[in-house]
């Protein structure tokens, strides 16, 4: 008698964060395209749903009292305000698809993975921070991107300094100076992290059924 193969594993959390115009929607894009394995993490929010936008797929569109609900008996992982809205990630969500063996990705701030960080589930993490080559490439973005005036893009990029200033807070740092370099690293990160010891679920059953058979022999 052999010991069955043991491949079932937890799930993790990839939270991707970035100053605005490094490239992370894109990264983000292309690795939900790509990998059939991870979804992306679908937030809360307290504004009124947009043309086209489809309840529990776009966001999850709740009151401010259900809102205020929902942080008081602790249904969100993390939560912020934006522009008078309120936005979070529903944990149930989250830890049904990593229990299930599914990842969860993130596109969220600094502040969003400081919570995170801090979470019952911070074991579940693996934070990677895109930063862009130079500033001035960054700029040269932002101005081609959005077509916005001189101050709005001087705000966006006193916005994106503050972002950068949180770089030492993620686990992996990842220059995009090369789109397709960089993916090929962030999926290589992916691949790792899923082949960890502790998301290993059936790993310590395998290895007693592996001694049981040697004594058998």
């Amino acid at each position: 008698m052999t010991a069955a193969n043991s491949s079932r594993r937890r799930g993790l959390m990839l939270v991707l964060s970035s100053p605005s115009g490094a490239g992370k929607s894109t990264l983000s894009r292309m690795l939900l395209g790509d990998d059939a394995d991870i979804d992306l993490s679908v937030s809360a929010t307290t504004r009124p749903a947009r043309s086209g936008e489809i309840d529990g797929k776009d966001y999850y569109f709740v009151s401010q009292d259900r809102f205020t609900d929902m942080v008081d008996s602790d249904e969100l992982l993390e939560y912020a305000t934006v522009f008078s809205n309120r936005y979070g990630t529903p944990r149930k969500p989250v830890e049904d698809a990593l229990e299930a063996g599914k990842d969860v990705l993130f596109d969220i701030d600094w502040q969003g993975t400081q919570q995170l960080s801090q979470s019952q589930m911070k074991g579940d993490l693996v934070r990677v921070f895109i930063l862009p080559p130079s500033i001035g490439e960054l700029e040269s973005r932002l101005r081609t991107r959005a077509k916005d005036p001189e101050d709005v893009v001087q705000a966006r990029m006193s916005e994106a300094m503050t972002e950068i200033s949180h770089w030492a807070e993620y686990d992996y740092v990842l220059v995009n100076d090369d789109l397709d370099e960089t993916y090929n690293k962030l999926v290589n990160i992916l691949a790792v992290e899923r082949a960890k010891t502790v998301r290993q679920v059936d790993l310590v059953a395998f290895v007693r059924a592996l001694e049981d058979e040697h004594k058998a022999l």
